[in-house]
C-alpha cells in the first residue's frame, strides 16, 4: 500500500508540475506573477501529499516570522521544504547554484523570479557576488532562504555548515529565522516513497542583526541542530509510523500565511 500509495502522489505530482511549468509560461512577464505560480505549486503539492501520501505538513512558530526583509536559514533533509517554504513567504528569494539557471524551462523560472545563484566557477568572488545579489533582494524587501549545509543532508547526519549563512548576516544586517525540520523522515532525498504521517517546519526565534560572525554561526547552529533533533524524537509530530528513522538517535498555517501575503 505505501508503495502504491507512493506512486500515485508522484504520478499526479509530476504532471501537475509538467502542467504548471508549460501552463505557467505567461507568468514569465514579472517576478511577482512567476512567484504566485511557485506558491500554487506549493500549496497543490502539499494537498496532494495530503489526500494521496496521507501526509500532512504542520507549521509551528509562524508568530516568530517578523515582516519585511529576512534572511532565512533552513535544514535541507529533502525537496519538501523547498516547496513548502515557497507558501509561507509573499517575496521569497532561494540562494541556490547556477547551474539550475541553465535547466529548460525550470531555469526561465528561476531567473524571471529574481532567485540569488552562486557561480562557484568564479571561485573567490562568488562570495562577494553572492552578497550583492542577496543585497539587492533584501533592499527590495524579500525573503532571502538559504540552506546553510549546501545540499540535503539524510536525517541524523553530522552538522556541515557553510560560511555563507554568517557572511550573509554581517552584510544584509537583517534578523535571521532559523528553521528546523523532520522532513526527511516522510521524503527522503534519495527515494520515491513518501511515508504517511506529520512532517514539521519550525520557523524559531529570529536571531537580530548585529551579533559577530563566529558567535552567529555557533548559535545559529547550535539552534537549528537542537530543535531539528527534537523533531526527530518519536512524540514530537504525529503519527509517524513507517517513517525513516535517523541516522543517529542523537542527532491555522494558511490563514497566517494569507495575512503574511
Amino acid at each position: 500500500m505505501l508503495a502504491l500509495r507512493s506512486l500515485a502522489f508522484n504520478v499526479c505530482f509530476y504532471a501537475m508540475t509538467t502542467l504548471l511549468a508549460f501552463g505557467g509560461l505567461p507568468t514569465l512577464v514579472s517576478r511577482r506573477a512567476v512567484l504566485r505560480l511557485a506558491r500554487l505549486w506549493g500549496r497543490l503539492t502539499l494537498w496532494l501529499l495530503r489526500v494521496v501520501a496521507g501526509m500532512k505538513v504542520e507549521f509551528r512558530g509562524l508568530e516568530n516570522i517578523p515582516e519585511g526583509p529576512l534572511l532565512i536559514a533552513a535544514k535541507h533533509q529533502s525537496a519538501l521544504e523547498t516547496l513548502a517554504l515557497c507558501t509561507v513567504f509573499p517575496e521569497f528569494a532561494y540562494i541556490l547554484k547556477r547551474e539550475l539557471l541553465l535547466i529548460p524551462l525550470i531555469g526561465w523560472y528561476l531567473s524571471r523570479s529574481g532567485m540569488v545563484a552562486i557561480d562557484r566557477s568564479k571561485g573567490a568572488r562568488a562570495m562577494s557576488l553572492m552578497n550583492a545579489a542577496a543585497a539587492t533582494a533584501i533592499q527590495e524587501g524579500r525573503q532571502l532562504i538559504i540552506f546553510p549545509e549546501g545540499t540535503r543532508r539524510a536525517v541524523g547526519a553530522p552538522p556541515a555548515y557553510k560560511q555563507g549563512l554568517s557572511h550573509l548576516y554581517t552584510t544584509l544586517k537583517v534578523p535571521c529565522v532559523p528553521v528546523a525540520l523532520n522532513t526527511g523522515r516522510f521524503w527522503s532525498r534519495n527515494s520515491l516513497i513518501r511515508r504517511p504521517g506529520t512532517a514539521v517546519i519550525h520557523f524559531l526565534e529570529p536571531i537580530p542583526p548585529g551579533m559577530g560572525r563566529p558567535e552567529f554561526q555557533a548559535l545559529a547552529q547550535e539552534r537549528l541542530e537542537a530543535a531539528s533533533n527534537a523533531l526527530l524524537e518519536p512524540d514530537a509530530a504525529g503519527s509517524t509510523m513507517g517513517a525513516e528513522q535517523p541516522a543517529s538517535a542523537a542527532a491555522g498555517h494558511t490563514a497566517a500565511a494569507a495575512q503574511r501575503r
